[in-house]
């Protein structure tokens, strides 16, 4: 590399020979400089000025694109900020047959504590688990066709209540600790658990669409953020590299594996970007209990525990624009981001296999 900068930036071998010579034994890497030149007064002679890049455990092409796309989304973020969000009216939770089976929690108003019994499932089970997923899978994709400017989230909310109970299933969402709709729909710098209300949607916004249905005494758990109309850059980006997340998780997984390995893919991904990872907000156990152990953080963290054949769980990551701080609403579910900046989110139910991981709820 000296040789090489010996042609491109005459004078400077030498120096930057000695930057690598007193880093050899180091864990950097070190990247080409960045030169410029700085203004000389009369009759002087123009000076340059040459910073060198050095990166922990990345290469300097790899570093030098990470600082690109930090300086492009810098550059393009400064769009219009849209109106904060503010809550419609909310209309009372719709009815479900006699007939169909409902979780154990209906008819509480009580958040149900978080179950210590792992979900891990004998061939009946996997199979069970199968169906569930299958179903909510397809009831988030038909939810998604109903994302358009002027649509309100209570209409999705009824179109997909409506679809669940016709194929003989429970929304899991209804009475958990009192919420009052059958699916979660959180709207721009909702982060998540947004209740469907009379707010139209608008041009331009994001909308996560969270589902779960109960099926034969199993649950099956997926979301996934939409978009409605036509969507900023920064904010279509957000939305890509969450997914992004979610699938390179995914991929971490299999039998043995320790469950800190998804936080760490997870923060990876996210931080080249220069997004938040919200830690609040984690995966869980499902299965024939709504939500169990294990949970399953998004952020970097030293959790114990590994991943184990026959088990299910959800993989879930929140990314935001800015703070991963968030307010919640009197409705004491309605969580939003502090700074008012977009956040987004997907979710799928995995189930682990001796060689890696099933994506049980498929888009």
């Amino acid at each position: 590399m000296a040789a090489q900068l010996a042609t491109v930036f005459p004078g400077m071998a030498s120096s930057f020979s000695s930057y690598l010579g007193a880093l050899s034994e180091k864990p950097f890497l070190v990247g080409w400089p960045l030169c410029s030149f700085l203004p000389a007064a009369a009759g002087k002679s123009t000076k340059q000025r040459c910073d060198v890049i050095i990166a922990r455990r990345l290469s300097g092409l790899e570093e030098a694109i990470r600082i690109k796309r930090l300086r492009e989304q810098q550059g393009t973020t400064k769009v219009r900020k849209r109106p904060p969000l503010k809550r419609g009216k909310i209309s009372g939770p719709l009815s479900v047959p006699d007939h169909i089976p409902k979780p154990y929690y209906v008819g509480s108003n009580q958040l149900p504590e978080l179950s210590s019994e792992y979900q891990i499932h004998d061939a009946e089970g996997i199979a069970q688990m199968r169906a569930a997923c299958e179903l909510a899978s397809r009831v988030l994709d038909f939810a998604g066709t109903m994302v358009k400017p002027s649509v309100t989230t209570n209409e999705i909310d009824k179109a997909v209540h409506n679809m669940i109970i016709d194929a003989g299933a429970y929304p899991s969402p209804l009475g958990y600790g009192g919420f009052p709709k059958s699916v979660c729909t959180s709207v721009n710098e909702c982060m998540c658990h947004g209740i469907p209300d009379s707010r139209q949607l608008q041009d331009g916004d994001i909308l996560n669409i969270d589902v779960t249905v109960y099926l034969n005494g199993y649950h099956g758990d997926t979301s996934k953020t939409f978009l409605c109309g036509k969507v900023n850059e920064p904010t279509m980006r957000l939305v890509k590299v969450t997914e992004e997340c979610l699938e390179r998780a995914i991929a971490v997984c299999k039998d043995g594996a320790s469950f800190k390995k998804i936080g760490k893919r997870i923060s990876e991904i996210a931080e080249r970007y220069g997004y938040g990872v919200v830690e609040r907000f984690v995966g869980h156990g499902v299965g024939t209990v709504f939500h169990s152990e294990p949970i399953i953080m998004h952020n970097r963290n030293d959790k114990s525990g590994s991943m184990v054949e026959g088990q299910t769980f959800t993989i879930e990551p929140i990314l935001t624009m800015g703070t991963i701080d968030c307010v919640t609403w009197d409705d004491g579910w309605t969580t939003l981001t502090a700074d008012g900046q977009p956040s987004a989110q997907f979710e799928h139910t995995i189930l682990i296999t001796r060689t890696g991981a099933e994506v049980l709820t498929k888009f």
